[in-house]
């Protein structure tokens, strides 16, 4: 399998990225630019024609360019759904799939050759038609060892991108792959020729795709600003002329702005708010696969004993982190997936709250006194929940533990990717960018940067199992097959808990139903106006 490079979670570019996105921010005017504080913005900057314009609160800020060869930035990613196309696309809201640049079902020619064709009349945002060249260009850029994407980790059974001709696509595989259709999804085709003109620097402050919206502009801690493409011919028209998605990071900011109606949509409602919204607004939660874990640094004495693990999950009261955190707004974990994942299976490991088994078994490991920091991202709900946490655990006779939190890029860089820590709490949600199970399972539990760099797990006879399981899954030559070999795997790292969900949370959003058509909450961060307009 191919190395993989991860961000720390899917709202953080690693180091470098970062720099060369404050590069293109310093060098392209045009497109990308500073503004004031978050909390600057006026009633008249939500002006618009009403019925033309859909204006909608994102709670990330602009941290990455929008190139999706490199892209990962919760704003830039979502916004990216909107201007270009994969040949199949997932639904942001129903998880579905469906044909975007594919004009018809990929066809499979034997068990490690697929053909595409491309969509008639599909043409990118410049009024130049996309071109199997194009897809070629888009793929390769991605599969380049030396371009460092991130999303190849996605892909490493391609092994050949070729154009048969101006409209079909074939792909030759290293290995069959059943979910070939769904990986798809991975890729956004860009138009060669911009690329090729411009550079990659002003591509990914002007981004140009074939998706029913093109990109206007966007400044730093203000907006994005999209216009309707009317050329674009696809399945998802857009349905308003204009879109601005105002970034607006502070909670009270982005509630503000809906309770005022200056945004007819926001994501992430601040739980304790939710009841308040919902006066003149609709609110919904839907459960997401995004989780909290606890991560143990299998390298140091005593986590890396099971048993000392284990204890730590039987003692902590995950309920009363759901009640009153998330205010109902989780579910505790029952497997590596939650419980609406179409292929959930409930593991034979389970963690309820046991103070006198999590003691057992720590005197079981030989651990009469065990004293530790627990180190944690700041992320708003993160930081309500490590004080019950503590709680929990200090609880446990002989258990005393205290707390560090820092922002998610000092965590990982100067503790986590050092070694330098025995126990992290953290956010995460890799379902941003697919469903399969293939792909959220290899996340965490495939390549070097977790299991080895991470949380020191890959040398031990049960990630050799997890590996075997993994890479008999991809090879099943059925669904049935194949959820055999994921549920032994997911067993297995059940029972480890060397990285471990302990809920899986709900995302609430809020929308105005008497401005907004069609709208749907999305199981991920961001917004979707694919399909929606204005009433």
């Amino acid at each position: 399998m191919t190395k993989q490079i991860l961000p720390q979670d899917v709202n953080t570019l690693n180091n470098e990225s970062r720099r060369h996105f404050m590069k293109v921010l310093a060098g392209v005017g045009a497109g990308l630019a500073f503004s004031g504080s978050l909390g600057t913005f006026t009633p008249n900057a939500f002006a618009a024609a009403k019925g033309k314009s859909i204006e909608a609160g994102i709670a990330y800020p602009l941290s990455t360019g929008f190139d999706p060869k490199i892209t990962t930035g919760a704003s830039t990613y979502a916004a990216n759904l909107h201007i270009f196309e994969g040949l199949v696309d997932l639904h942001p809201a129903t998880r579905e799939k469906y044909l975007a640049l594919a004009g018809k079902d990929p066809e499979q020619v034997d068990d490690t050759t697929w053909r595409v064709t491309l969509r008639d009349g599909a043409v990118f945002h410049d009024g130049k038609p996309v071109t199997a060249e194009d897809v070629v260009f888009s793929f390769n850029r991605i599969l380049d060892p030396e371009q460092k994407s991130l999303f190849a980790m996605f892909i490493p059974f391609i092994d050949k991108v070729t154009a048969i001709d101006e409209k079909n696509i074939e792909f030759k595989l290293k290995y069959p792959f059943a979910l070939f259709p769904e990986r798809l999804t991975i890729v956004k085709i860009v138009p060669k020729h911009v690329v090729e003109a411009v550079g990659e620097s002003k591509f990914d402050a002007n981004p140009v795709g074939s998706g029913p919206f093109k990109f206007v502009s966007a400044v730093k801690d203000d907006k994005i600003v999209f216009e309707k493409f009317d050329g674009y011919n696809g399945k998802y028209p857009a349905l308003v002329e204009k879109m601005s998605w105002f970034l607006l990071a502070d909670d009270s900011a982005r509630v503000s702005a809906q309770e005022s109606k200056r945004t007819q949509a926001m994501e992430s409602v601040p739980y304790l708010d939710a009841e308040r919204l919902k006066r003149r607004n609709t609110v919904e939660s839907v459960q997401s696969f995004g989780l909290l874990f606890l991560m143990f640094n299998c390298k140091k004495a005593p986590f890396n004993d099971v048993r000392v693990r284990q204890a730590l999950h039987y003692g902590l009261d995950t309920q009363r982190l759901i009640d009153i955190v998330f205010l109902g707004n989780a579910k505790a974990a029952t497997s590596y997936v939650q419980d609406t994942h179409v292929d959930y299976y409930k593991t034979k490991a389970q963690y309820d709250y046991d103070v006198e088994k999590a003691s057992a078994l720590l005197k079981e490991a030989g651990v009469d006194k065990l004293e530790f920091v627990l180190r944690a991202t700041d992320h708003s709900w993160v930081k309500e929940c490590t004080p019950l946490i503590l709680e929990s655990w200090n609880k446990i006779p002989g258990v005393k533990v205290t707390l560090e939190q820092y922002q998610s890029g000092a965590l990982y860089n100067n503790y986590v990717d050092s070694g330098n820590y025995e126990v992290v709490v953290a956010p995460g949600d890799p379902s941003v960018f697919g469903n399969d199970l293939d792909l959220l399972l290899s996340w965490w539990y495939r390549g070097d940067v977790w299991p080895k760099k991470r949380f020191g797990w890959s040398d031990t006879p049960e990630y050799a199992e997890v590996q075997k399981h993994l890479d008999a899954a991809v090879v099943a030559k059925d669904r049935g097959d194949a959820r055999k070999e994921w549920n032994a795997a997911m067993d297995i790292i059940a029972e480890q808990v060397a990285l471990y969900p302990i809920i899986h949370r709900k995302l609430p959003s809020a929308w105005d139903e008497k401005a907004l058509e069609n709208y749907q909450p999305l199981p991920t961060t961001g917004l979707s106006f694919l399909g929606v307009g204005r009433k």
